[in-house]
C-alpha cells in the first residue's frame, strides 16, 4: 500500500474568553464530574455517541469518539498533566478523524473569580497534520464546544 498524503505540520495558536455568571468551582465541576461534562461536550444534532471514559486525575485519560450524522466519525484522546481545584486545567490531546491522526494540541483553561461570577480563558496551542485540519478548523469548532459549555453554565446560575 502506498502512502498519498503529503506530509506536512501547520502550527497555530488562538484565545477564547468568556464571562459567565457562576462561581469558577461550578465551572470546574463541568469538567470534572463525568456526568455533568456529557450534557454539554458533544452530543449535537447528528452525533452517535461511541467509546467515552474520564479518568480526571493528573495523569489521567479522556476518550470522546462518536459519528456525525453516519459519515464522519472524530475521537479525542487527551492527557491531563496539571489540575488545580477550580483554578485551572492543563491538557495534552489528540484528534482523529476517520481514522486518521490530524493534531495534537495542548489546551489550558484558567478560571477566575469576577465580580459576576468567573472568566474563563482558554489558550490552545496545536500542530495540525498533513492538512486534516487547520487552526481556523479547531478554533471554529472549540468556538462551538465553548458556547456549549456557557450555554450550560448560564443554565445553572
Amino acid at each position: 500500500m502506498t502512502d498519498t498524503v503529503t506530509r506536512s505540520i501547520n502550527h497555530a495558536q488562538f484565545t477564547i474568553e468568556r464571562e459567565v455568571p457562576v462561581a469558577p468551582a461550578v465551572v470546574f465541576q463541568a469538567f470534572a464530574d463525568p456526568a455533568v461534562k456529557a450534557e454539554w461536550f458533544g452530543g449535537e444534532e447528528g452525533w452517535e455517541q461511541g467509546e467515552s471514559s474520564i479518568d480526571f486525575r493528573v495523569g489521567g485519560r479522556e476518550i470522546n469518539e462518536g459519528t456525525f450524522h453516519q459519515k464522519m466519525t472524530s475521537r479525542f484522546v487527551a492527557t491531563y498533566t496539571d489540575i488545580i481545584d477550580n483554578e485551572r486545567l492543563v491538557y495534552t490531546y489528540d484528534m482523529w478523524v476517520n481514522g486518521s491522526h490530524i493534531s495534537t494540541s495542548v489546551a489550558t483553561w484558567e478560571f477566575e473569580t469576577t465580580t459576576v461570577g468567573t472568566k474563563l480563558t482558554l489558550v490552545e496551542f496545536g500542530a495540525h497534520l498533513d492538512g486534516f485540519d487547520t487552526g481556523a478548523q479547531r478554533e471554529e469548532g472549540t468556538l462551538g464546544l465553548v458556547d456549549a459549555l456557557v450555554r450550560y453554565l448560564v443554565g445553572q446560575a
